[in-house]
């Protein structure tokens, strides 16, 4: 049966020179060698006074230190019928928060509580402050006679009791004695001795109380509202009695996740002296939230733990925290109630299901705000670890024996001595008519359960680096790293699989998210199996990879041939052309140079310009999907043959200007006349000067008449290459061109005649 005789009882003066008494509980080491020396956590209980409207209320007061508060009364089977509020004052910013409702706690969770247990609201962690100021409202407006007797706020100074905590400062921080009180007297009351409770008195459930804390109780007070008279009794009757000694821990289908111990967040076992009590099994798991600020750092969570231990015990009389493991934020794992983690510890958590369940408390609030996927990836661990022990599935759902008469949040009944059907991961709400563990956190249980039992939920196959991707095949030269990612915590995963043709080809551990691998010659199939701690496989769809080491071929190499178009020194009309074939999947084709540009696969052609006179290397790059390359790099040189080069005959003019190739051409209009020009190359263009007035002229290859060209346009144009041919290698060729001598315009100038060798 838990008391605080074992407490250090003391006396605060308060800023207006109240006295409170408090419970301070002796550190469990000695002080820090640097930082903040250890101190003890401390307790203290401040009665609420009847007001004229029917409320009890504590106007705001000076505190010494505190960082946790509830509100406790009489009688550990009675519920508060009313709404309790509190303020705080901040340490660090000297400001008052704004007014924050206290949760409805369970009556009399712990079966193994004695007769001084309190009735309680849930903890609320505020952080470090030093003022409060309460109101308890009864629920219908009725005056404060409908309220239960001794009404107390209860503040917890969580101290300074781990290694850790002595070498940090807090942001704030007012040495123990020091009154800090930035309020004005118009607005803040000190606590007078008639609102102190004496030694006597914390320590008994007959605190004083105001002349309305003396007024009859209703009979709906007398007991809770929805438990039958005997409620407490049939809550330590739903199973067999616990067992004193204790049992073995059964090894576990999955491996057990970190747990900071009792020792290490800095647990003062002096305050819980009795003997744990173990329940047969775990057939179950609650699911909590702790209320108070989401705002904490995880480095304040071990003082977090300290401060609902010490409200748990002192405050509420329990035999010793009520949860069985406390999760914070950032996805660490608390030790709750002594006797063991890996035993079937009885808990006080769940009001009727506490003798097959164990209870998990995620601190905060998630009313509003849903929990983070570390602490949900936390809590899905220490679940399947402790249903792991008794070979339950934590996706599953199991019979429970109801400890007590009740109703849940839900309005479903429950009978004591009924077995009722609960998930095995269950929320408090399901097993009771509170709110907890929050509105947000409520609708992830699914994900928790999801991520305890298995297989790995989301997996997909990312990227595959190494391959590229030519419709539904990948190709690479051999090696490639896989990528993917899951919805499942890395934690919950046990290793990952990279699968080639079925057989695992490497092995990556559960937090990594890429292997790598080297594939052999051929096509394979791969895929990424992911294996959960659990045991339970699940695999993406297979890719198809070929793994292919030969390069492309040019099966036609690179070539320049002459195009129509305006021709200058510096741009002479070019199309470049060529074929590049691969065995497995050619990809591109890239000039390098004198230019650079990208071509498609099936791209085999480019109309470009090269300057005449001068060699020009023209290297192109064939590349595959696996990322073999071949280089290709011809050279070719444009050249203009000026009309002074050509062999003539009948009559010509010439003609002088800038608009002209090397500033001359030659005109004639007599039938007959021609220029012959001879030359060796592989392609060759005649170039003009074109107007309304231009006539005709035959084009002879080799001597063979292969054309007839009109040179007239409506526009007048210099240097335009009007007639082109190409052969299929470089030959020695002439071409002549003959004047037909159009009738009304038999003009034809020529600029020359261009080739390429």
């Amino acid at each position: 049966m838990k008391r605080r005789a074992w407490l250090t009882l003391g006396a605060v003066v308060l800023g207006g020179g109240g006295v409170v008494t408090y419970a301070a509980a002796s550190p469990s080491g000695g002080h820090g060698a640097e930082g903040r020396a250890k101190r003890p956590v401390k307790v203290f209980d401040l009665a609420l006074k009847g007001s004229s409207s029917g409320e009890r209320e504590l106007p705001r007061t000076n505190t010494e230190q505190f960082s946790m508060l509830g509100v406790s009364w009489a009688g550990a089977t009675k519920r508060l019928h009313g709404t309790a509020q509190v303020r705080t004052r901040s340490v660090g910013t000297g400001e008052w928060t704004a007014w924050q409702d206290l949760e409805a706690a369970d009556p009399l969770e712990d079966p193994e509580a004695g007769s001084d247990a309190r009735g309680a609201s849930e903890p609320l962690w505020v952080g470090p402050s030093d003022g409060v100021q309460v109101q308890v409202v009864h629920q219908d407006g009725s005056t404060s006679s409908g309220l239960p007797k001794g009404l107390q706020v209860n503040l917890v100074d969580p101290g300074v009791a781990t290694a850790a905590e002595t070498k940090a400062e807090p942001a704030a921080y007012v040495a123990e004695g020091t009154p800090s009180d930035s309020a004005s007297p118009a607005d803040t009351d000190s606590a007078s001795p008639a609102d102190s409770v004496s030694p006597s008195e914390s320590v008994t459930a007959s605190d004083p109380a105001s002349p309305s804390d003396s007024a009859s109780v209703s009979p709906s007070d007398s007991a809770s509202a929805s438990a039958s008279p005997s409620a407490s009794a049939s809550q330590s009757a739903s199973a067999s009695p616990s067992a004193t000694t204790t049992p073995s821990a059964p090894p576990s289908t999955v491996p057990e996740p970190p747990i900071v111990s009792r020792a290490g967040w800095g647990a003062d076992e002096s305050l819980s002296p009795d003997p744990s009590e173990y329940n047969a099994d775990v057939k179950a798991v609650f699911v909590h939230h702790t209320d108070g600020t989401n705002d904490y750092s995880c480095s304040d969570s071990a003082a977090i733990v300290r401060a609902i231990y010490a409200y748990h015990t002192q405050t509420s009389g329990w035999n010793d925290i009520g949860y069985n493991f406390l999760v914070d934020k950032c996805g660490t794992i608390f030790e709750g109630r002594k006797g063991g983690v890996d035993r079937p510890v009885l808990g006080a958590h769940t009001y009727g299901w506490n003798r097959e369940s164990a209870g998990i408390a995620v601190l905060g609030d998630y009313t509003s705000t849903g929990a983070t996927d570390a602490a949900l990836a936390a809590v899905a661990r220490i679940a399947a670890w402790k249903l792991g022990q008794y070979g339950a599935d934590p996706a599953g759902t199991v019979k429970l024996t109801a400890g007590a008469t009740q109703t849940n949040f839900f309005g479903t009944s429950f009978t004591a001595g009924t077995a009722y059907t609960f998930n095995r991961i269950s929320g408090h709400r399901d097993g009771y008519n509170t709110q907890c563990p929050g509105n947000s956190l409520y609708p992830q249980l699914p994900t928790i359960r999801a991520w305890a039992a298995g297989p790995v939920q989301g997996l997909k196959l990312t990227s595959l680096s190494g391959a590229a991707l030519s419709g539904s095949t990948y190709y690479t030269k051999g090696a490639i790293t896989a990528k993917w990612s899951t919805t499942t915590p890395g934690s919950l995963i046990s290793k990952f699989e990279l699968l080639v043709d079925g057989k695992a080809a490497a092995t990556a551990s559960g937090t990594a998210t890429s292997v790598s691998a080297t594939l052999g010659a051929g096509s394979h199939t791969v895929a990424v199996r992911a294996v959960h701690q659990s045991g339970k496989t699940t695999t993406t769809a297979t890719v198809t990879v070929v793994t292919d080491t030969t390069a492309p071929t040019f099966t036609t190499a690179p070539k320049l041939s002459l195009r129509t178009g305006t021709v200058s020194t510096t741009a002479v009309p070019v199309t470049l052309g060529w074929k590049a074939t691969d065995n497995a999947a050619l990809k591109s084709v890239s000039l390098l140079t004198p230019t650079t540009a990208a071509f498609g696969p099936t791209t085999t052609s480019s109309s470009r310009t090269a300057k005449s006179g001068s060699a020009s290397t023209w290297s192109m790059k064939a590349s595959d999907y696996a990322g073999n390359t071949r280089t290709s790099s011809p050279a070719f040189t444009p050249v203009i043959l000026q009309e002074t080069s050509a062999a003539k005959s009948g009559t010509w003019t010439a003609r002088s200007s800038t608009n002209y190739l090397g500033g001359k051409s030659y005109s004639s209009t007599s039938k007959g006349a021609s220029l012959t020009w001879t030359f060796t190359g592989r392609s060759a263009s005649w170039v003009v000067s074109r107007a309304s007035t231009s006539g005709q002229a035959y084009v002879y290859v080799d001597g063979t008449k292969v054309a007839t060209v009109d040179l007239k346009s409506s526009a007048t144009a210099y240097r335009q290459a009007i007639w082109t041919k190409t052969w299929s290698s470089s030959a020695k060729h002439t071409v002549k061109i003959v004047v037909v001598g159009t009738s009304g315009r038999p003009t034809i100038t020529t600029d020359g005649l261009v080739y390429i060798k």
